[in-house]
């Protein structure tokens, strides 16, 4: 994985400055720090900074070329069936130069335009230009574990992975979008295209953008499509397919000229992971990382050192302390590119410069895991619940908010994480008066977040997987938590839940079958007992939860106070100063605290937020 930015002019008569293309690559300059590369030419210019993991030697450098010369292309990311595409590509006259896995593109590109993606199994962020036609090819894996924003100034369209490159160039501004706002605000984070910078669009996970007669059109290439008619009996030999899809996900995960590590959380996921490395490849000892804390509440080690004992892997134990959140939250957010709800994003980012530490450039993650094997409880209760009608929705407020989750999810009884209509009063007196006032125009709620046909006659859990795929793990869980946090570090995640293999067979089980037993993830737990002791698969789900703003002001930190002082956030122009003070007054009252499961922290986006316009030196509203 690596980083890549680009400029490419709308017409092709424009000639694009190669230093400009230099700026915004090597603002990427900690996505890879190994080598770089450039190709500009007319109208066109891509960047390139590498990390080097598959065939490091020079020749795996890119950009990439077809035969000819037509096709150039960049990726972040990794092709996990290079092997098979190369083989079949050679067989039809195609030669390489590398044994490097993103060398197939601009060769298969050849054979099947952009038709290529289709027979991709990898997590990838992907330019391709055609020379001879003028055309730009963008395009982004089905779950979005790579990131790839893109915006249009002075009559040329410039992409990058991340938004700091773009803002690399002279000629694109930086005015928050009110509707990223309110999205962080309201679901679990940014929602793809929307991001925090009013103009720039990220693209959104399973899409293309193609640049062609001066022209940019966007349109899906996947989606995770659950049946209508969901199974009602699981094939005999389910487990067997489970267990055979998972073991190929993490085998292909393995594959890197530099060292693997993985996380060890201390519950079923990583333990999963961790247990099929072992057994992939038992005679390598591997490196495992975890965060341990003082505090025995929410301490884990003893279940990560069982795991880890067990396999016999290097394991590093990295120390978390409340004082740390304060001290990462500035890095988190300039690398999040955006304000956050909670601080575990800072775990996180300690946890891969522990990786990194410890000489690992690639690490793999049991994240996906909840939102496909049902693992929070939200998919239980929908189990439970059935058809039965909420009577507490027929009228008054209860009718405003059938009324509003008909519009959001095409469902008028279907919950996702709060009633809506009634945070918007929250919102409301949040927002600075004049703000408040134009709400309706850049609420969140006021389109559908979700297309409508991908939930209708489906079944609850698949309903709710759909969802969480689309509103936690694109923009959040894989962007702000994942990659940026990483890359932060010069290191690449990989995900084996989120094999697209995998989720072809979990999305075809009977979805009782997610909760045979009445808790979440049966089938995992089913197969783990193959490769993980029993005490971690019978434990109770443990959700981690780190200290959230009232730890932050308990700190007493100075520069924490100057953030939220009225005075500041009267200048900003987007909060109501007087509610945040209330807020900060009783945020500070002794043993408060707040449910981060069931409530938003309003504080710590409001201290996120404050802290993102700093970074990116944003204006103050006018």
């Amino acid at each position: 994985m690596c980083g890549i930015a680009g400029i490419v002019s709308l017409d092709r008569r424009r000639a694009v400055e190669a230093g400009l293309v230099e700026q915004m690559r090597d603002a990427l300059i900690h996505r890879g720090p190994d080598d770089r590369g450039l190709h500009v030419a007319g109208p066109a210019g891509l960047g390139f900074r590498r990390l080097a993991i598959v065939d490091p030697r020079p020749e795996g450098n890119q950009p990439h070329f077809s035969a000819d010369g037509r096709y150039v292309s960049v990726c972040n990311g990794e092709i996990f069936n290079h092997r098979d595409l190369r083989q079949e590509l050679e067989a039809r006259g195609h030669r390489f130069v590398s044994r490097c896995d993103v060398e197939v593109l601009p060769h298969l590109y050849e054979e099947y335009a952009e038709g290529a993606v289709d027979r991709l199994n990898g997590q990838f962020a992907w330019a391709l230009y055609d020379r001879a036609a003028h055309r730009l090819l963008l395009a982004r894996d089905p779950v979005g574990i790579c990131p790839l924003y893109y915006t249009v100034a002075e009559g040329q369209l410039l992409f990058a992975s991340e938004i700091k490159a773009l803002l690399a160039h002279p000629h694109v501004i930086r005015v928050v979008d009110p509707t990223g706002l309110d999205q962080c605000l309201t679901f679990p984070g940014l929602i793809s295209p929307t991001t925090m910078f009013q103009g720039i669009r990220s693209l959104p996970a399973g899409h293309l953008l193609i640049l062609e007669d001066g022209r940019i059109e966007t349109r899906a290439y996947w989606d995770l499509d659950y049946p209508e008619q969901a199974a009602r009996e699981a094939p005999a030999d389910w487990e067997e397919q489970l267990d055979h899809c998972l073991r190929q996900a993490v085998a292909r995960r393995l594959e890197a000229d530099v060292e693997v590590g993985f996380y060890l959380s201390g519950g079923l996921d990583s333990s999963l992971i961790a247990g099929l490395i072992h057994r992939l490849r038992p005679a390598e000892a591997w490196h495992s990382f975890s965060i341990v804390f003082d505090d025995a509440r929410i301490d884990e080690r003893r279940y990560q050192r069982m795991v880890s004992d067990r396999l016999g892997s290097r394991h590093h134990e990295i120390a978390f302390a409340p004082t740390d959140i304060e001290r990462r939250l500035r890095a988190v957010i300039r690398h999040a590119e955006s304000p956050l709800r909670e601080s575990y994003d800072t775990c996180s980012h300690a946890l891969a410069e522990g990786v990194r530490a410890a000489g690992c450039k690639v690490v793999l993650s049991g994240e996906g895991a909840d939102e496909l094997f049902a693992g929070y409880v939200g998919y239980r209760l929908d189990a439970l619940r059935g058809d039965r009608l909420d009577e507490g929705l027929l009228d008054g407020d209860g009718w405003a908010e059938r009324q509003l989750r008909e519009k959001l999810w095409g469902d008028g009884e279907f919950f996702y994480e709060r009633d809506y209509h009634a945070f918007h009063d929250t919102l409301a007196a949040l927002y600075a008066p004049d703000l408040a006032a134009r709400h309706a125009e850049f609420a969140a709620t006021r389109t559908a977040p979700v297309p409508h046909e991908r939930l209708r006659r489906r079944h609850p859990i698949h309903r709710r997987s759909y969802v969480d795929f689309k509103l936690r793990i694109a923009d959040h869980l894989l962007t702000d938590h994942g990659d940026r946090m990483t890359f932060a570090h010069s290191v690449e995640g990989r995900y084996p839940f989120l094999d697209r293999d995998l989720i072809d067979l979990v999305r075809r089980l009977p979805p009782d079958l997610l909760i045979g037993d009445g808790r979440e993830k049966y089938p995992l737990r089913t197969v783990a007992r193959r490769y993980v002791p029993p005490a971690i698969i019978e434990r109770e789900k443990f959700a981690f939860v780190a200290p959230g703003s009232p730890a932050l002001l308990a700190g007493g930190a100075e520069w924490i106070a100057d953030l939220l002082a009225p005075e500041r956030i009267r200048r900003q122009g987007y909060f109501n100063a007087a509610t945040v003070e209330r807020l900060r007054q009783a945020y500070l009252r002794p043993g408060f605290s707040v449910n981060q499961t069931f409530d938003v922290d309003l504080l710590m986006v409001v201290l996120t937020f404050q802290i993102f316009l700093e970074e990116f030196d944003m204006p103050a509203r006018s």
